[in-house]
Parts: structure tokens; sequence; C-alpha cells
């Protein structure tokens, strides 16, 4: 029972994540229907309970070459388009959507970056003996309810505050984006 307490507390640590991307999609003008909804969800949970997987299966083998960089990598994924998204809402011309960042590239950029950390909680799962496939559920659903959360009230502030609130949402991503490198400069 201890076990599932922890895995959950992790699993809603990792999902923090995903609320935040998500908030920052929700803030946008970008509309967002069921499939949206469900794609970015879906992804999310997936990559998360995946990449816990995934590093479980991998275990000790290619850590220290991760280590070294995979906050760099989510850092200039999450920045880049936070950077885009502070950009259109300070734009002065009407907005054209031109992307939907639950649809192609973007979205698996999003997906990668926010799962990242997920990669080495499966790894250090693989030293402790957890339960890895009751881990990588817990992730992967716990992430996906987060993500519509987040979706859900980014609409929300959105109506109430428009463009304005795109840069918010670009703020965060460039905020989760530092906190990551810094947590791996610190730590």
């Amino acid at each position: 029972m201890e076990d599932i307490i922890i895995i959950f507390i992790i699993a809603i640590s990792l999902a923090m994540d995903c609320f935040a991307v998500s908030l920052g999609i929700g803030c946008t003008s970008v509309p967002c229907n069921a499939r949206s909804i469900f794609r970015l969800a879906f992804h999310f949970g997936l990559f998360q309970g995946g990449m816990a997987w995934l590093g479980w299966f991998i275990g000790n083998t290619i850590l220290p070459y991760i280590e070294a960089y995979d906050h760099w990598i989510a850092f200039f994924l999450l920045v880049w388009i936070g950077i885009r998204m502070i950009k259109e809402g300070l734009s002065s011309k009407p907005e054209e959507i031109t992307g939907d960042p639950t649809r192609g590239g973007t979205l698996i950029m999003l997906s990668v970056a926010t799962s990242i950390d997920a990669l080495g909680v499966g790894l250090s799962l693989s030293m402790v003996e957890s339960d890895v496939l009751l881990a990588g559920l817990m992730i992967g659903i716990v992430s996906t309810i987060f993500t519509v959360l987040g979706l859900k009230f980014g609409k929300k502030l959105n109506r109430r505050f428009g463009r304005r609130i795109e840069i918010l949402g670009g703020l965060i991503l460039i905020i989760i984006g530092t906190r990551l490198v810094l947590t791996h400069m610190i730590g």
C-alpha cells in the first residue's frame, strides 16, 4: 500500500508539467474541441507512462548519456514554444491560427518535453524494484487527467482575459523549462 501512495505522489508531481503546458495551450485561441483535448491528453498520458516504462527497461545503460543533457532538450523545446506563444500574444495584427499544438510535430515535441522527467523516474524505478506496470499506468492516467484539467481551465482564462493570457501561457512554458535546467544544475 505504501508503494501505491508513493507512486501516486510521483504521478502527480510528473503530471504538473502536463498541467502547466496544457494550461498554456488552453490559454491560446486555438479551438479546443473534444478531439483536440483527447489528442493532447492521450499523447501526454501515453508519453508519460511510456517514458517511465522505457526508463525502467533500459535501466542504467543509458542513464549516464541522458542525464547530462535531458533537461536542456526539454528547456529548448519549451522555451521555443513559449516564445512563439508570447510573440502571438503581443502581436498587434489579428490572430490567424497557423498551427494546432495538438497535432503533428508540435504535439510530439510537447509530449517529449513534458515526459523526459518520467524517463528518469523509470530509471530510478528499475533500481528500487518497484511495480513498473502499476507505476506507468498510474503516471499515464494522472497525466491524462491533469492535461484535460489544464486545457479546460486555460480556456476559461482565455475567455476572460483574451490574448494577454497567451503571453502568460508562454511565460509558464519558459518558467517550466528554466525550472528543469536549474533543478538539474543545482541538484
